[in-house]
């Protein structure tokens, strides 16, 4: 019978791998894969590279990912969440007192939503279905088709409610 040691048992003792594999990162953060590719594409985060051209990623990149999920529930596309993460380069995951920094500078893109939403609530049910076509009080009214020269769509509401030139 071999004898028993008092040696500690070396897996629970082990240090935390510096880096994390893609595959770590996903299940980490609780997305796919193919998310964490796209965020690199879109320059949200940033991989290392291992010697066999693998992606390796730094374990603050979990808060970065954190940060953005966090936005993207918020309702910002990922192109405001680029710009809002614009001061934190991807290879450099805000500590935090830089999130609470950043946070309170979307605090006043958050209230403008807040506000456009209210207005959006306040003025639309009349409009809804109605088929009016007021140009004194509807606020979605396009005189002579000027917002054609915008675009398609609801290019009213896309653009911060912008009025026709």
């Amino acid at each position: 019978m071999p004898a028993a040691t008092n040696a500690p048992n070396r897996k629970s003792r082990r240090a935390p791998a510096a880096v994390l594999s893609v595959g770590q990162v996903a299940a980490r953060a609780g997305v796919a894969v193919s998310t964490l590719h796209f965020y690199e594409k879109k320059g949200l985060i940033a991989a290392l590279r291992s010697s066999g051209n693998q992606r390796r990623y730094a374990r603050d990149v979990l808060r970065r990912i954190a940060v953005i999920r966090v936005a993207q529930d918020l309702g910002f596309s990922l192109t405001e969440i680029a710009a809002l993460l614009r001061p934190f380069p991807p290879d450099k995951t805000p500590d935090v007192h830089e999130v609470r920094e950043m946070v309170a500078g979307w605090k006043a893109a958050i209230q403008a939503r807040i506000d456009g939403l209210s207005e959006l609530r306040d003025t639309l049910d009349g409009c809804i279905g109605c088929g009016c076509l007021s140009k004194e009080i509807c606020p979605l009214r396009n005189p002579d088709d000027a917002l054609a020269r915008k675009g398609t769509g609801a290019v009213l509401l896309g653009a911060g409610r912008a009025q026709a030139e």
